[in-house]
Parts: C-alpha cells; sequence; structure tokens
C-alpha cells in the first residue's frame, strides 16, 4: 500500500473533478509524437519584432525586473497600457490605480472571476469559449450559464434574445470574448451595444477578453466594451501581449478598469503569482509603442495567412467559417462526412499529418460543437500550404 491514502475521497477537488489535461497539451503531444504539422494550439511559429526581443535582452543584462518587480507591474509597462488604451480607442486610465499588468491574460481571467464571483453567482460566457473560462468560473464556485453563438451566414453570430433569457436575478457578470475564439467572430458595434444595455439595465459587471484586438480583418473593428455608455465602471477589460506581438511564451498581460474593479482584482492575484516575467514587461512597454504601421503590417500578414488556410480547407473539401479576427479558422467537417469532431482531430495526425483543435471542448452543450474543428493560421506561409496539400488526401480516403 505504499504510496497509497487510507481515504477513498478524489485527490482532485469536485470543482475541477470535470477538467482533466487540456485539449491543447493533448493535440500538441500528440503533434509531436507522430511529426504532424501543429494547427491545433495557437502560438507563431516565429517569434515578434527583433527590436522587442532585444529590449528584453537590455532589461536582463541592465539588471531590470530580474528582482520582484512591483505588484501592480513596473510603472513603465502600466503607463504604456494606459497609453494603447487612449491612442488606440480614447480610453483613459490612471497607470496607478487603474492598470493591472498579470501573467498572461490566463491569469487576468483567473483573477478577475476569483474575485467577483462568489459561490452560487451565475456567470454568462458566449460559447464555444476558451477552455480555462469554464475552470475559473468553477474555481471561484460560480454556475456557468453558457449563450451559444451558432453559424449563420457564413459566421457565428450571437442571439441577443437567448443572451437577455440568459441572465436571472442570480446573475453576477458576463463574461464576453471579442475578437472570439474559436470562432473568429468580432461583435458589431450594434451586438456590443446591446450587451451594454442589458449589462447597465440588470447592473451586472462584465469581464471582457481583448486578447486579439489588434487581430481583426477587411471590414471588423473591434470596439472595446468599455467605450459604450454606461460601461467604464463596470467592466474589466482584459488583454496581452502574447497575440499581438508573437511572444506568448513571455505570458505577460494586463487588465484596466475602475480603481475599485483593479483592486478587486489585484487582491485575488497577488496571491496566485503575485508577479511575473520582470524583464519581459519592460519589453512589452515599448512594443506597445510601436508604431501603427506594425499593427498593420500584423493584419495584412495574417490576413494573407488566414486566405491561405482557407482556401487549403476549402479545398480539401471542408466548409470553411472565414473569419473576421483572430488567428484561427472554424471548419464544418459533416461535407467530409464526418460528425465526430474528437474522433476526427485524434485520427487526423495519422491520416494526414495535421494536428487541429475539436471545438466541442469549447462547449457546455457538446452536440452544438460536435461538427467542428478549428485550425489556426499563425504559421509560416509554406507550413500552410503543406498542411493544404496534406489535408487535400483526405478527400481521397
Amino acid at each position: 500500500m505504499t504510496g497509497m491514502t487510507s481515504s477513498a475521497r478524489p485527490f482532485l477537488n469536485r470543482r475541477l473533478a470535470e477538467f482533466g489535461t487540456t485539449i491543447f497539451a493533448e493535440m500538441s503531444a500528440l503533434a509531436a509524437r507522430t511529426g504532424s504539422i501543429n494547427l491545433g494550439q495557437g502560438f507563431p511559429d516565429t517569434d515578434g519584432p527583433e527590436e522587442i526581443r532585444e529590449a528584453a535582452v537590455r532589461a536582463l543584462r541592465d539588471g531590470r525586473g530580474n528582482q520582484y518587480p512591483p505588484g501592480p507591474g513596473v510603472p513603465e509597462l502600466r503607463t504604456a497600457v494606459a497609453a494603447h488604451q487612449q491612442r488606440h480607442y480614447g480610453l483613459t486610465y490612471d497607470p496607478d490605480t487603474e492598470v493591472l499588468v498579470t501573467a498572461g491574460a490566463t491569469e487576468a481571467i483567473a483573477a478577475s472571476l476569483l474575485a467577483l464571483v462568489e459561490p452560487g453567482d451565475e456567470v454568462v460566457a458566449l460559447e464555444p469559449y476558451y477552455d480555462s473560462y469554464a475552470a475559473c468560473i468553477a474555481m471561484a464556485g460560480g454556475r456557468r450559464v453558457p449563450v451559444t453563438l451558432r453559424p449563420h451566414g457564413g459566421a457565428f453570430r450571437l442571439d441577443l434574445d437567448e443572451l437577455r433569457a440568459a441572465v436571472t436575478d442570480r446573475t453576477r457578470l458576463l463574461l464576453i470574448n471579442t475578437p472570439h475564439n474559436p470562432t473568429g467572430t468580432v461583435l458589431t458595434r450594434e451586438e456590443l451595444t446591446a450587451v451594454a444595455e442589458l449589462a447597465v439595465e440588470r447592473d451586472l459587471l462584465v469581464v471582457t477578453d481583448e486578447v486579439y484586438e489588434h487581430l481583426v480583418f477587411d471590414d471588423a473593428a473591434h470596439v472595446p466594451l468599455a467605450t459604450l455608455p454606461g460601461m467604464r465602471e463596470r467592466t474589466v477589460t482584459i488583454s496581452s501581449s502574447g497575440k499581438t506581438f508573437s511572444f506568448t511564451g513571455w505570458k505577460v498581460g494586463w487588465v484596466t478598469a475602475a480603481p475599485a474593479l483593479v483592486a478587486a482584482v489585484r487582491s485575488a492575484k497577488q496571491f496566485l503569482t503575485y508577479v511575473s516575467a520582470g524583464p519581459f514587461q519592460y519589453a512589452v512597454a515599448e512594443a506597445l509603442n510601436l508604431p501603427d504601421s506594425y499593427f498593420t503590417a500584423l493584419r495584412e500578414d495574417l490576413r494573407a495567412k488566414r486566405d491561405l488556410l482557407a482556401a487549403g480547407l476549402t479545398e480539401a473539401g471542408f466548409e470553411v467559417f472565414r473569419p473576421a479576427g483572430t488567428y484561427f479558422v472554424t471548419t464544418d467537417i459533416r461535407p467530409l462526412g464526418e460528425s465526430d469532431g474528437f474522433a476526427f482531430c485524434r485520427s487526423l495526425p495519422e491520416r494526414a499529418g495535421v494536428v487541429a483543435i475539436p471545438n466541442a471542448v469549447f462547449y457546455d452543450h457538446r452536440e452544438e460543437g460536435a461538427p467542428f474543428v478549428r485550425f489556426a493560421f499563425c504559421k509560416q506561409p509554406e507550413t500552410l500550404r503543406e498542411a493544404g496539400k496534406r489535408l487535400a488526401g483526405l478527400r481521397k480516403d
């Protein structure tokens, strides 16, 4: 019995019992094991700007951030975040009281929900949702209430009536993500105005995940919820450097909100990591001050990659939902004679040498997401072309 305990109780607490290893870890391991092209996990296969990488090296060598940085984040980064919000959206935040630096957006989401949600509170989230949302709501003791985005006219759309119906007297906050992962939907100003009106009418807090704020294409425009009437004081806005600057391993994120909200989130965050990524914070401060040409070039590069992958997926026989934002393409596998995204993704490396993610993992209503599969296009063009060639063989299976 060595190594065993006398208790029959499971080691993992019941709040997290439904969450095993994340699908991203499982599929990335499968990619490595099979030598497949990994279009599953959303990380670029090249680093971001050389001058920003050098800024991190310079900070390390100068001894900036090698010891504990200030709990709320280094002043240079908090100032840069505030300047970014003003420059791009006309939002004014006090760097000292209304900005908090976190270990990526993932910690920002966790700290926000742990701080703002009491056991039994309901949290309305758009489904499909990034998988950490469900786990963080569970850790906070909240109850998630999904509102499903459904395909309509070539994109996934929010049913505003369904959203209103989901709000009850037990609803504490709305958890909004736009641009939306995994569907690539960018909520319109009209949709967000309706969300804002609902939040004001029902006196709800809103946590909004805007990590893909600069990754919008064609005629889409990112509208921060905090810019809408009545939302500045009730919205916790979350973003990060990983997606915008292609340094996902640095894990530098931030929260902007009114002082009382930031103070609440900081109270939870200080007992999670306390601080993180000291030298990288200085580098990200420089990144946020890059000229507009950087952000324009980023969008154009990703738009071209989106089109390249979308064309390959269409040629391979998938129904493709062309995303208006993020760096993911959602597809429907039913035209290929498939209907089970899990089985399809687990067999795809052997069949085609490509890894993707089954969207069903992002749903409470698994059947709603069963036929949908997500591919990441934040890769080199030659990688995307090769993936398209490999996937073309599915038609011949």
